[in-house]
């Protein structure tokens, strides 16, 4: 029997505030590669993608602050070898929204799937707004994965993907740098 290929979809803003929420920090450090093995299982992986919305500079020194980290996060998923994909930021009512990012992931879920270039779809996202294509992607034969987290799980993506794996914080502790 072959080795099933898999790709693995990251959504960034998703997987920042959840590793937030479980006391972890230190993304710009993370152990992407480590991650991306510890997913796969075994099987071989054809992509893998960080999807996050641009910080674009304004001058202020928190905006640069944000801009300069995302550059830091960018040049570790190079190293990591892992794609990214950036949507944009949109300011409304003082608050940044991340724009773009969910319909990038959906046509990569899509084009994945109708391409037939994997076995398996590896998503971590809690997004339910993905839940369309995920529907169309396993009605193409593909098994799509979803990763959540087990203090705050998604209902909704755990009984519409076709398998689900939820993380603890030891879980992911070990990609951490401490």
């Amino acid at each position: 029997m072959s080795v099933q290929k898999c790709i693995i979809l990251i959504d960034g803003s998703n997987f920042y505030f959840k590793l937030k929420e479980a006391g972890l920090k230190g993304l710009l450090d993370f152990d992407f590669s480590g991650f991306a093995k510890r997913l796969a299982n075994k099987r071989k992986i054809i992509s893998c993608e960080y999807y996050v919305g641009a910080v674009k500079t304004d001058g202020t020194g928190k905006n640069n602050e944000l801009f300069n980290n995302q550059r830091k996060l960018l040049a570790n998923l190079k190293k990591h070898h892992f794609k990214y994909s950036l949507g944009y930021l949109l300011k409304s009512g003082g608050r940044f929204h991340e724009k773009g990012v969910d319909v990038n992931i959906a046509v990569d879920i899509l084009v994945a799937a109708y391409e037939n270039l994997c076995d398996r779809i590896i998503l971590v996202s809690s997004d339910t707004d993905l839940l369309p294509a995920i529907k169309k992607a396993k009605e193409k034969g593909k098994i799509v994965e979803y990763i959540g987290f087990s203090h705050q799980p998604s209902l909704a993506m755990v009984a519409n993907c076709s398998e689900s794996t939820l993380l603890k914080k030891d879980d992911l502790a070990s990609f951490v740098k401490k």
